[in-house]
């Protein structure tokens, strides 16, 4: 029973992710730390920001394809994650401005959904985040690279 209930957790066969590297864009520590844990267990490399303005300066100062994917958390103080999307996607280098980013927030609303995709964003993570969620999104953004 316990390693069928593992199974269903981690990503799908197939899935390596080992030195893939994430930023994770997220103001509170204990989100960050636990979104942090789960991606180290998939192999992911993780550089951390804590709001969208330290997220959008990472990567515009990042060789292009350091980072494979960014995880936004939407409301942030200085700047929230539909500007810093915004904001990198219009980042002169087509590398950086093309990275896939995954919106991480509360907001389960159909509305909140349309506006992260309206803003570039590739996907969408209801918190509090789990293993199930983080894989299957980390599995299709993953796909649609290959």
């Amino acid at each position: 029973k316990q390693a069928e209930a593992e199974a269903e957790i981690l990503p799908t066969a197939g899935s390596d992710f080992r030195g893939k590297c994430i930023l994770l864009v997220e103001d509170n520590e204990l989100n960050s730390e636990i979104a942090a844990e789960i991606l180290s267990e998939y192999g992911f490399l993780v550089d951390t920001a804590e709001n969208g303005a330290e997220a959008v300066e990472k990567v515009k100062n990042s060789k292009p394809g350091n980072y494979d994917l960014v995880l936004m958390d939407i409301q942030m103080p200085r700047m929230d994650g539909y500007t810093a999307t915004r904001e990198i996607r219009t980042l002169p280098n087509n590398r950086k401005a093309n990275v896939p980013i995954v919106t991480m927030t509360a907001n389960a609303f159909e509305e909140d959904r349309k506006k992260a995709f309206e803003c570039g964003m590739n996907g969408h993570i209801v918190k509090p985040i789990d293993r199930r969620s983080i894989s299957k999104v980390l599995d299709q953004i993953f796909k649609e690279a290959k």
